[in-house]
């Protein structure tokens, strides 16, 4: 996507000063690289993963963000881990909540399930950057900005990892956050959310 590419070459700028959420550099590569990474997890998903499973994914993917979202509220949400370990994995629903904190900011967060999430949503120039963690457990050992800028390495307690992506709403109904290169597990994380 060009605004990755934008919103990369943005941050990179020197003497460049933006209103822009704080990015850690070892996540600023990640969105960079954001549509090889999915081109290259949607070819090993397409190539071996499992008719019903493609064809979630497939829904997942389809529709164009809109240009007004309005995504508070209770959804239900599907992850797809594709490519990496296995070619893709499609999981049942979970609890997933989207919290409006401000003009053009929300707080997310997947409530169920053994691997959970939460961060934050905000409208940037030319999409909604998610920043967050993903963990086990009942809470993350830090948040997204307290963790250590230039390290990958989970952190304890909870495995606590960095998250970073874009979020769109296709419809009232309909939304999905887009995770590149997570540190675990997948080339490429999708987050299919439904009401």
């Amino acid at each position: 996507m060009i605004r990755t590419l934008i919103f990369a070459l943005a941050l990179a700028a020197p003497g460049m000063s933006l209103a822009e959420p704080y990015i850690r550099p070892a996540d600023t590569a990640r969105l960079a690289g954001f549509e090889a990474h999915l081109g290259a997890a949607l070819k090993e998903a397409l190539a071996e993963g499992a008719a019903a499973d493609i064809a979630l994914m497939q829904e997942a993917m389809r529709g164009a963000a809109l240009a007004s979202p309005a995504p508070e509220g209770d959804w239900k949400c599907r992850v797809m881990k594709m490519g990496g370990l296995l070619p893709l994995t499609a999981y049942p629903n979970f609890s997933c909540r989207i919290t409006a904190t401000g003009a053009g900011t929300w707080r997310i967060e997947k409530r169920t399930g053994s691997q959970l999430f939460r961060g934050t949503l905000t409208e940037v120039e030319g999409g909604i950057l998610y920043r967050g963690v993903g963990f086990n457990g009942a809470a993350p050992a830090r948040d997204y900005d307290e963790l250590p800028p230039d390290d990958q390495t989970p952190v304890e307690p909870n495995q606590t990892t960095a998250d970073i992506g874009w979020f769109e709403q296709m419809s009232a109904g309909r939304g999905r956050l887009m995770l590149p290169d997570p540190i675990l597990e997948s080339r490429f994380d999708l987050f299919y959310l439904t009401r």
